[in-house]
């Protein structure tokens, strides 16, 4: 039986913790959502003022990120340029998105689960996200 690893509810709190916290230092609001290798969510929210559209996109790039082992941000430039990859249409669900921010959490070479933000500007979404993935990165460096 092969058994797979996944990014807990302690990391995920952490992540959202951190992310919100930097967003807040920005003055800016965003949904956040941290999912496991599934892409299934473990911890989500929702900071004052985000803009409610911003609910499922969070949610749907982490499910993206998580599923396709990709950024989102990478996804969507295949599709934006067929040339380099496919059309959206080709993943088969609705669920899958292109927009930046969405980006898988590797762990021992395999991905363990997503963190992803939307609300914001792309560019900033990828910037927030990334600091929940360096988070987990941070762990396994020590030795986790």
């Amino acid at each position: 039986m092969k058994t797979t690893e996944t990014i807990d509810y302690s990391e995920a709190k952490q992540i959202i913790d951190r992310i919100v916290e930097k967003a807040l230092h920005m003055k800016k609001a965003a949904v956040i959502a941290v999912a496991d290798s599934h892409g299934e969510l473990i911890a989500f929210a929702r900071m004052d003022g985000a803009p409610i559209s911003s609910i499922r996109i969070a949610a749907n790039k982490a499910w993206t990120a998580a599923r396709e082992r990709k950024s989102t941000e990478d996804i969507g430039e295949r599709v934006r340029h067929p040339e380099k990859g496919h059309d959206i249409a080709y993943y088969g669900d609705p669920k899958f998105v292109g927009w930046g921010g969405g980006i898988p959490v590797w762990r021992n070479g395999q991905v363990v689960g997503a963190v992803a933000v939307s609300g914001l500007s792309s560019s900033d979404d990828i910037v927030l996200a990334t600091l929940g993935i360096e988070l987990v990165a941070g762990k396994e460096k020590k030795g986790r």
